[in-house]
């Protein structure tokens, strides 16, 4: 009988949103997979989780794959998970999953915590339709991702680390202006947890004079809608 990859959020700072499913599964399986070990093991020693995690990272799924996919034949339960969240989501994972189903063996995924969507629903930004950007390319693509953004009228969800930060919202400023509401969580869950929503230019100014720290949650609001031109019936005239 085949086995079965499972995809294990962890969280993203505050231990306490560990499922006691996530917990089982990882005690479960027959192998564990984990973007950074040195991160995982004080997590999975907290819970008791004896078992030796294996790195898989975006360096090595390629070649991994094949010998993962060998373990699912012989029905060995293999766990994955990242440094922090829900896997593939801005991490390793895809691939693994993309081959895995590839060989019509099974893949579930648990819910749990990731960190953009504490983010939309605390940002006060309309969340009944959004898009997810991710991290935006850093170099190759990036002003052409982000012209191509500026006609999206969906709020729009983008990751971004500390020391890249600033830079970003003054290209934010640059494209949607100064005046568009946004809002920029960072250290979700964790002591210091902290959300400023406002205009871009009060956003930039506030950090531009205070640290920072912990990976970034950015949302801004969509494009306006064009005014409708109005419809004239000759009749009516």
């Amino acid at each position: 009988m085949s086995g079965k990859l499972f995809l294990v959020p962890t969280p993203i700072g505050n231990l306490e949103d560990m499922t006691f499913r996530a917990v089982r599964i990882l005690k479960e399986a027959d192998v564990i997979l984990a973007e950074d070990t040195r991160t995982s093991a004080p997590m999975l020693k907290h819970f008791g989780i004896e078992r030796k995690a294996y790195s898989h990272h975006q360096h090595n799924e390629h070649q991994a794959s094949s010998e993962i996919v060998r373990f699912l034949k012989e029905g060995k339960k293999v766990a994955l998970i990242s440094d922090a969240g829900t896997p593939a989501i801005s991490d390793p994972g895809f691939f693994l999953v993309r081959e895995v189903l590839k060989h019509d063996l099974a893949v579930e995924c648990l819910p749990g915590p990731t960190a953009f969507v504490p983010a939309l629903v605390n940002s006060g930004l309309p969340c009944d339709t959004f898009v997810f950007e991710g991290f935006l390319p850093v170099k190759k693509g990036r002003q052409t991702r982000l012209k191509k953004l500026t006609s999206e009228q969906r709020t729009m969800v983008l990751y971004e680390s500390p020391h890249r930060l600033l830079k970003t919202l003054e290209e934010f400023i640059g494209y949607f202006g100064e005046d568009r509401q946004a809002s920029v969580s960072r250290e979700l869950t964790k002591r210091f947890e902290e959300t400023v929503r406002g205009r871009l230019a009060e956003i930039k100014s506030h950090f531009e004079n205070n640290i920072l720290k912990g990976e970034f949650v950015i949302c801004i609001a969509g494009a306006p809608e064009p005014e409708k031109k109005a419809k004239y019936n000759r009749n009516d005239e």
